[in-house]
């Protein structure tokens, strides 16, 4: 407790007269009152925290955070399915409900996990999980959130029919291609990892082992074309199309019409083009 002859500390009154007239205080409460403060002010900020686990039920999982116990809820998290090996395990968590009144502090391991697999951004790699098969894709948990793997990015080979490749269930190594943050989407892609094509199918091992790398090459392709794609913008504003500085004097002088009256009709959505099509 730390507590010992000549400390000063903060306590809470608890008892101001008890049967020997003294005032009876606490440590523990004060503590557990600012716990309470403390994790109020963490879940408005959506903070990240940690939790060791120090039981489970049939219901979900109890953990000690910020010095108080909390619930997670299997939905929650994916920890394993032998129990025995929970106990002592720490874990990132989010707090989804906190209620001190009724002493309710429920947190999430899947909303923590979402947040570091989400921030990792455009042509990063992630682990998940197949959640679910339907004709036009398979939905991947990435932990706390689903991508899309649209049958058109399992690989470059065709493939007819998914239930043939993927199961509910199967763990595999997807690149995210896409995020769209305000409709809470993210696209996802296999076939950007093949390093050859239909690898995917012939041996996915092979995928996953050389996912970082493929991706790496990805990146590097999206930016040598966002700066292919830039330069080509800044030609657009200035007028030349490459066609030399004197250009507009020599076709008007001091009447010659503005430059931005050269950009043909579509010109942007010919950069996009350009983008798409480079990967």
């Amino acid at each position: 407790m730390g507590l010992y002859p000549g400390v000063r500390d903060e306590f809470a009154i608890i008892n101001e007269d008890d049967k020997n007239g003294r005032m009876i205080v606490s440590l523990r409460k004060l503590q557990y009152d600012l716990a309470w403060e403390r994790v109020r002010q963490m879940q408005t900020e959506d903070v990240t925290v940690k939790g060791t686990i120090v039981s489970a039920n049939r219901g979900g999982i109890v953990v000690m955070t910020e010095s108080l116990r909390a619930f997670l809820p299997f939905s929650q998290t994916t920890p394993g399915k032998n129990t025995e090996e929970w106990v002592g395990k720490e874990l990132p968590l989010k707090f989804i409900e906190v209620d001190e009144e009724q002493t309710r502090l429920v947190v999430s391991n899947r909303k923590a996990q979402a947040e570091s697999q989400v921030a990792l951004g455009i042509g990063a790699v992630v682990l998940g999980t197949v959640q679910s098969v339907k004709p036009y894709g398979a939905f991947i948990d990435l932990g706390g959130v689903n991508g899309l793997l649209h049958i058109s990015q399992v690989s470059h080979e065709r493939i007819t029919t998914l239930e043939n490749v993927f199961q509910p269930g199967d763990k595999l190594k997807v690149m995210i291609l896409s995020q769209d943050r305000e409709r809470d989407r993210i696209s996802l892609s296999t076939k950007k990892l093949e390093p050859t094509p239909g690898d995917m199918l012939r041996n996915p091992a092979l995928v996953f082992e050389k996912a970082e790398e493929m991706a790496m090459s990805f990146r590097q392709r999206v930016a040598q074309a966002e700066a292919a794609a830039r330069a080509e913008e800044a030609q657009f504003e200035d007028g030349s199309f490459g066609l030399g500085s004197n250009f507009l004097s020599e076709i008007g002088g001091s009447n010659a019409p503005e430059q931005t009256s050269l950009l043909f009709p579509g010109a942007q959505t010919a950069n996009e083009d350009f983008l798409s099509r480079t990967f």
